[in-house]
């Protein structure tokens, strides 16, 4: 008579294929799991966009207008000291974003900048006195990074802790980047319309001494059509395509130091770009084997100068978006640290970007929006006037406030 012993456990090949069974089980799971966090993060963004919108609102029913892209002090109260990265002005360099803080709860922050202040951020034991001889002045120095120069103002400005601060409200949770070579990053970002001449000026000169003012009317009439212009002031009355119809802000990926076509700007002709917004692309100046990518030996811009790097500062690359390549194309500019060129939104997300309407609705617009002829000449006064249409298709009118444009389109919101 024979005995069997009860089996205590699992044989080899009955352990391999339970392991491979759960190894199939977490490969079919983790895609699911990634797009569902993916999926909230988004749904954060969106939420954080219309915290936006809903400030921008308020903002104009207290002011009857919006806030000023490119506002601040313009007095220059030290003679000899620069007025593109002064300590002891802004040079009307503050975004939208400066004026709509006490409305995204950010009364403290506000409180801050709208005094004189003396906390160093590099020593928050000593008051600070900066090589001017005065404390930071109200409405805090120019938001800047970079150095031009032998001007060590733009080096002391890092030290004012109002544009160094990282503000959640502004942020993406797509989004990784953090920390320096940044200030405090935004994700968010005002549309100026369906071209790019002039706006890192806008009606003053950076040195703020007005242009003539015919001269400068003209330029500004017939490039700046989107709903904020640079340094110009804009009221829910100037939108005559209609609110629901007008982009009022754009998302866009900050820069991570990867070269990146969407978070850093390649360096081309000015007048070319104007000419024709493809001009980046024509001239190869992508990677082939990594198309997001600009191609080694291709001139970018320093590490300073990456997109969304300070929420204060109202130039392009930091907190502008323009409607003529639509969202994740490239950054193809003019003066890659500080002027201007192709601004389309951006987004680590799949497939394109957020967009807040002028009504406060905030909509994902997917990369392949129809956006007309990307090697059309860009809208400027020696092209078109004032009330064209734009060459940008669907995109383009979207982005101009009153070009009287009828958008057909169900917008997927």
């Amino acid at each position: 008579m024979h005995t069997h012993q009860k089996r205590l456990g699992f044989t080899l090949s009955e352990l391999l294929v339970v392991i491979a069974i759960i190894g199939v089980l977490v490969g079919l799971l983790l895609p699911a799991v990634q797009a569902a966090r993916e999926a909230a993060r988004r749904m954060s963004c969106s939420s954080n966009f219309k915290q936006i919108g809903l400030g921008l609102h308020n903002y104009h029913s207290t002011y009857k207008q919006l806030p000023t892209q490119g506002a601040g002090t313009g007095e220059n109260i030290v003679p000899g000291h620069y007025a593109h990265n002064s300590s002891v002005r802004n040079n009307q360099s503050l975004s939208f974003i400066v004026g709509i803080l006490p409305f995204i709860e950010q009364q403290a922050l506000w409180e801050e900048i709208s005094n004189p202040s003396q906390f160093d951020l590099n020593d928050p034991n000593t008051p600070f006195v900066g090589m001017t001889g005065f404390p930071w002045p109200a409405m805090g120095p120019t938001p800047s990074l970079y150095r031009t120069g032998g001007n060590p103002d733009s080096i002391e400005n890092r030290r004012y802790r109002p544009w160094m601060t990282e503000i959640p409200t502004l942020r993406c949770p797509s989004d990784p980047g953090q920390g320096l070579p940044a200030g405090g990053r935004t994700n968010y970002a005002a549309c100026m319309g369906d071209s790019h001449n002039w706006s890192h000026t806008g009606l003053p000169h950076y040195d703020l001494n007005p242009r003539p003012s015919n001269f400068k009317a003209q330029y500004t009439r017939a490039s700046e059509r989107g709903t904020f212009a640079h340094r110009s002031v804009t009221k829910f009355r100037d939108v005559l395509d209609g609110l629901a119809n007008t982009i009022m802000a754009g998302e866009i990926a900050t820069d991570l130091g990867d070269r990146d076509i969407r978070t850093i700007g390649a360096d081309d002709d000015y007048y070319g770009i104007a000419d024709n917004p493809s001009l980046c692309r024509d001239n190869n100046k992508m990677d082939p084997a990594y198309p997001m990518k600009w191609a080694p030996g291709v001139a970018v811009g320093p590490s300073f100068a990456g997109r969304g790097y300070m929420w204060a500062n109202s130039f392009p690359l930091n907190s502008q978006i323009n409607t003529i390549l639509p969202p994740n194309k490239e950054l193809c500019m003019w003066w890659t640290w500080g002027g201007e060129g192709t601004m389309p939104p951006s987004s680590r997300h799949q497939g394109g970007a957020h967009v807040l309407m002028g009504d406060g609705a905030v909509i994902f617009i997917t990369d392949s929006i129809e956006a007309g002829d990307s090697h059309a000449q860009s809208v400027y006064y020696w092209v078109a006037r004032q009330g064209s249409k734009s060459p940008y298709g669907l995109w383009g009118a979207l982005g101009t406030k009153a070009s009287k444009e009828v958008v057909e389109e169900q917008l997927n919101q």
